[in-house]
């Protein structure tokens, strides 16, 4: 059984490199640096779900996740904001911008592997190596 793949879209290199190491050994990583190459993922690529940062040059997270709401065949896809925005009001603009969950950064790694296994289900293979019954 194939890897579920995660799309990260953020403009931070250093984000990259934590979420590639934090979620690497179970799922396929794919990056975006912005909102222009993440679209162009999704539709070439079969994502399981998209960590999204809010804060991004040009088209910010929030205008992306309600691009990706907007199309019928993603109103299903996981859109985990992954963000250092983290007021209240931050938190209810990413859930009506379609977010099915919001964490905020630095986060932490067991926090974020739970989040993407609780969302995706079954389909997720255990980080331990043990075999499901």
């Amino acid at each position: 059984m194939a890897q579920p793949t995660i799309l990260a879209v953020d403009d931070s290199p250093i984000v990259h490199q934590l979420v590639r190491r934090t979620l690497g050994d179970t799922y396929r990583v794919l990056v975006a640096n912005n909102a222009t190459d993440a679209l162009s993922i999704v539709y070439q690529e079969d994502i399981s779900l998209v960590l999204l940062d809010v804060s991004m040059p040009d088209i910010d997270g929030l205008e992306l996740c309600r691009t990706v709401r907007s199309l019928p065949q993603f109103k299903a896809l996981p859109i985990v904001m992954l963000t250092g925005r983290n007021g209240a009001f931050d938190r209810v603009q990413g859930r009506l911008a379609g977010a099915s969950e919001y964490l905020t950064k630095p986060f932490e790694a067991d926090v974020l592997r739970q989040t993407i296994s609780r969302l995706l289900g079954a389909s997720v293979p255990c980080p331990s190596g043990g075999a499901e019954p």
